[in-house]
């Protein structure tokens, strides 16, 4: 279910709020930002009540150690180091200019998303452990964001946060669908940075941006907020079990097969890099589903053919579907509607292809080991 809120326009941390007078870029790239696309980060709300019973007993141990290392808060002054950069650097070509302009609107949007959610969280909780956990998530997203506007800045553009947060769609979730979704989409986020970083470590001269230098201690954060996830199901065993076996399937197809779909649409941008997409893709895959063997009771099978198959074939169709974009009439609803029917049918036979059962060990990985 979705739904309108009109929210505070008060914005936490380093997080900036955008005047409307900065003009129609600015504009352009906060409606893009507002755009509800099937492909694009949401907003999310949630059983504020629900929540109130987490009890974290189960994980005390592990839980007081997370904590001590949200309070040291090492990234403390990272995000707020400035640097130059020429923007005409990617005037020279319009394509990647477009699609890194892109990741970013949809990057801003992902962090903002979270920074507001968490914000939300501890709003509307009482339990102290979930309130503390919320406050110091939202602290680390809400840099990432306003990080994120500086380099949008620089470039000319920006997303208004204030009208972000007060317009976009907010998608409903209960707090079980808030856990599997944000754990695997923290650790994806590390996954994806940390991959680029190293390669771009091992490759400078393909570093066309200063903002890749610091994806480290950003995907070290999104680490630590997925073990905060990981944490809340492993305290309760019935999240990891039964039928809700079924949704974590669900929410790990989705996950991948999105961010698989969306990364094929930026080929200019991991041409740049010098870096095969899909092979990005399955690494990013692969790291994740080592990662998620912490606390899900199952992995999906990425080197199955099929499975590598039916991610192609959403692909394909995503791209006929946007091919479709502004065209009118019957013939055009049909074969829009052929897409829609096509991408669901193939989600569904990926979402029966046979997962690998994992043995949830004893104790979470506090600490990233790629």
């Amino acid at each position: 279910m979705r739904v309108r809120r009109q929210m505070s326009k008060t914005v936490s941390g380093d997080v900036m709020n955008q005047s409307s007078d900065q003009g129609a870029a600015l504009n352009l790239t906060t409606q893009q930002a507002l755009e509800s696309q099937p492909l694009a980060p949401r907003f999310y709300c949630t059983d504020y009540k629900a929540m109130e019973k987490i009890d974290i007993e189960p994980v005390r141990a592990e839980w007081d150690l997370m904590m001590r290392d949200f309070e040291l808060d090492k990234n403390r002054g990272h995000f707020k180091q400035n640097y130059e950069y020429d923007p005409s650097i990617l005037e020279s070509d319009p394509e990647l200019k477009a699609e890194f302009l892109d990741l970013l609107v949809s990057s801003i949007t992902a962090e903002y998303s979270g920074c507001v959610l968490y914000q939300e969280i501890e709003k509307n909780v009482s339990n102290p452990e979930v309130a503390k956990l919320m406050r110091y998530m939202a602290r680390d997203e809400s840099r990432h964001a306003g990080f994120i506007n500086k380099a949008l800045n620089k470039l000319g553009v920006a997303v208004d946060l204030g009208v972000l947060k007060r317009e976009k769609e907010y998608t409903f979730f209960k707090p079980k669908y808030i856990y599997y979704a944000t754990y695997l989409s923290e650790k994806i986020g590390y996954a994806r940075y940390i991959t680029i970083y190293r390669h771009l470590e091992r490759h400078p001269e393909k570093r066309f941006h200063p903002i890749f230098k610091w994806f480290l201690e950003w995907c070290n954060d999104e680490f630590a907020h997925g073990e905060g996830f990981a944490l809340i199901m492993r305290s309760d065993p019935s999240l990891l079990s039964g039928f809700n076996k079924l949704w974590i399937r669900f929410f790990l197809l989705a996950v991948y097969s999105t961010m698989y779909v969306r990364d094929h649409s930026r080929p200019k941008l991991y041409e740049a890099f010098g870096m095969d997409v899909t092979e990005f893709d399955y690494t990013v895959f692969d790291i994740t589903t080592e990662i998620s063997k912490q606390v899900f009771p199952l992995t999906l099978n990425t080197d199955d053919p099929r499975f590598r198959a039916g991610l192609e074939r959403m692909r394909e169709l995503q791209e006929a579907r946007e091919a479709l974009e502004g065209q009118r009439g019957p013939v055009a609803a049909v074969k829009k509607l052929g897409c829609v029917i096509g991408s669901g049918m193939t989600f569904a036979r990926l979402f029966l292809l046979p997962t690998i059962p994992n043995t949830i060990p004893d104790q979470v990985r506090m600490q990233p080991a790629w």
